[in-house]
């Protein structure tokens, strides 16, 4: 079977992100762990982690040398409801995160992510083009994506 792991590269910091993420996912597990070998130039404990978040894997790299995250690449988590948007919104800006527009943020990491609610592509996919474009416009004035906020605002 062929898998596609995508891999981020973190400055020596995949101890506290492994952390963060599986804090925040119920279903989160470490599929694997490699410790840093003795003598090499990673400052902490792991080299790498393989972890399973909401049944995807991640391969988490203790890389240093100073690559960045950009929003080029994000992690798009889709969410029924609002406790739960709201539950791993704060949990992925806590401590140095940023938040963004549209859903989208940056982790204190530098990771994008999307919390995304399924009832938006409901929403903006509406047949009344109308109800779809106050849902759209709607969301394109949010930070953290509000359902409620975005069902009204397609109501009219």
């Amino acid at each position: 079977m062929t898998r596609i792991t995508p891999c981020l590269w973190f400055d020596d910091d995949v101890e506290s992100a492994l952390e963060l993420y599986t804090s925040l996912f119920d279903d989160a597990r470490v599929v694997s762990s490699t410790p840093a070998p003795p003598g090499s130039p990673f400052r902490s404990g792991l080299m790498t982690a393989v972890v399973e978040l909401a049944g995807h894997r991640l391969m988490l790299l203790n890389g240093s040398g100073g690559r960045p995250f950009t929003e080029a690449v994000s992690l798009m988590v889709e969410v029924g409801i609002q406790s739960e948007i709201d539950r791993l919104w704060d949990g992925l800006v806590a401590n140095g995160g940023a938040e963004s527009r549209c859903g989208w943020l940056i982790d204190r990491f530098g990771v994008s992510w999307q919390i995304v609610p399924t009832a938006l592509p409901r929403l903006l996919g509406d047949p009344d083009a109308e109800r779809s474009q106050r849902a759209m416009s709607a969301m394109l004035g949010m930070t953290r994506i509000v359902i409620a906020d975005l069902e009204a605002a397609a109501a009219g």
